[in-house]
């Protein structure tokens, strides 16, 4: 053999070699964010008892047990039956029960009769959790790099899916035990003990309006990396001149909303509103409750008196509507708000915290930027933070056939965008592009407000 054909075949092995290390470290890189996102919402469970994992406290809420099993049903679903060669279900009518809305999937259970799922039990769920990861680990140590590149979509997709669903737990958990009148804590993490409601002395610095001038704008996700499709096609806007208030609005300043009789004031309410209000007798945000003068509120660290330097949550589009009224101002657009956004950190009190709480302004933001009073504050993590824009979709959107084509798109219609996560959302899951939406009624997530106002 001449020395030439002994460099090429050498050259040979050494590329070779390369590849299988890279498709390696891409498996293990794949099964490893898997296995620590499915982890953390076992740790999220660590803490609750078979009896609260099945309650259903509202057609909107669903049991945590289901949503262990729902988060599983899907890596069977959209991954095992159609990459793991000779798959078959172990239980099939799994299907059916954990279903969620995807319609191309199959049939399914009726999401407000959830709670009446007594069986599986909340450990037969759990091990249909381990059963789905032993096979994912068997398809992904298996996989060639084709397949891998086909499954890696799918699986990071799953990966976020289980992330929104990590959030929805947290709230969903909140609404169960606020029902309970012992108002259980959330044994995990760092949750502030009730015994110690860690009311702040200090009361935040005023809001000051920051104020952007006309621009076109790129608005929407640039491609790199995961992203959701409404956050796509990436898209020209014409945004006018506009201010966006410093930092969230507070519980002691929604309170002076509600002392003047907010929530009586028909003329600052929206018609149909004004009509949800009366129907549900609103006088509050969700979970405060006065007693003795004093407002408290349930927190998932327990009954505690309102802080009033706090960012206000939990409440609904209308409440959020309202209050700007009341204030001379208005909400922003989600145009507006991801414009801000584009040179603000992607910091903040996310779920990595284990606060499951927002945190006061002051406590949140260093003093000599309060001082200065020159930069956005709290612009992620904390509260959602209603905007006036409809969820509709964006020029050139078209969602992608078949059930995961549903994820999104299906639900562009009477709903509201907010932006910028909350104490509930994981950081690796968010993004300045990110477009969570909900109906306008709703008020169960952490949802908070921000003012905007046009050029004085």
């Amino acid at each position: 053999m001449s020395p030439a054909s002994t460099d090429t075949a050498a050259e040979r092995s050494a590329a070779e070699q390369s590849v299988l290390f890279t498709h390696e470290s891409k498996v293990e890189r794949l099964r490893d964010r898997f296995h620590q996102v499915r982890s953390f919402t076992d740790s999220l469970c660590a803490g609750l008892e078979p009896e609260d994992c099945v309650v259903q406290s509202m057609p909107d809420v669903s049991p945590t047990k289901w949503h262990l099993a729902h988060t599983t049903w899907f890596f069977e679903t959209f991954i095992l039956k159609k990459f793991l060669a000779g798959y078959r279900a172990e239980i099939p009518q799994y299907a059916y029960l954990f279903n969620s809305y995807y319609n191309a999937a199959g049939d399914m259970h009726r999401r407000d009769l959830r709670g009446l799922i007594s069986r599986p039990t909340v450990s037969e769920a759990r091990r249909y959790r381990t059963s789905i990861d032993l096979h994912m680990d068997e398809l992904l140590s298996d996989a060639d790099g084709e397949l891998l590149d086909e499954i890696e979509r799918i699986l990071v997709l799953g990966i976020h899916h289980e992330q929104q669903h990590q959030e929805l737990l947290i709230t969903d958990i909140k609404h169960v035990f606020a029902q309970n009148p012992l108002y259980p804590t959330f044994g995990v993490g760092r949750a502030r003990s009730p015994s110690a409601p860690n009311i702040s002395i200090a009361e935040p610095a005023p809001i000051r309006f920051i104020d952007f001038e006309q621009t076109v704008s790129s608005i929407g996700h640039n491609g790199r990396g995961f992203y959701y499709d409404n956050e796509g096609p990436r898209h020209q806007v014409l945004i006018p001149p506009f201010a966006l208030g410093s930092r969230p609005i507070t519980n002691g300043e929604y309170l002076a909303f509600m002392e003047d009789t907010g929530y009586r004031r028909a003329e600052l309410w929206l018609s149909l509103g004004w009509m949800t209000v009366n129907e549900q007798r609103w006088n509050a945000p969700l979970y405060w409750t006065k007693r003795d003068g004093m407002w408290w509120h349930y927190t998932l660290s327990g009954f505690r008196p309102v802080d009033q330097s706090e960012p206000v949550t939990h409440v609904s589009y209308f409440e959020a509507d309202a209050y700007a009224n009341w204030a001379g101002a208005r909400l922003p657009t989600e145009f507006e708000w991801e414009r801000a956004a584009m040179d603000c950190p992607v910091e903040g009190n996310f779920v990595e915290s284990q606060l499951f709480h927002p945190v006061a302004v002051e406590s949140a933001v260093a003093e000599d930027q309060i001082r200065q009073g020159s930069a956005l504050h709290q612009m992620f993590g904390n509260v959602w933070e209603w905007t006036r824009s409809s969820y509709s979709p964006y020029p050139g959107y078209r969602a992608e056939p078949g059930a995961l084509g549903e994820y999104n798109g299906k639900f562009m219609c009477n709903q509201y965008v907010l932006r910028g996560g909350s104490c509930a959302t994981s950081r690796t899951h968010i993004r300045r592009t990110y477009r969570n939406f909900f109906q306008p009624e709703k008020r169960w997530q952490f949802t908070g407000i921000r003012l905007a106002r046009d050029p004085q």
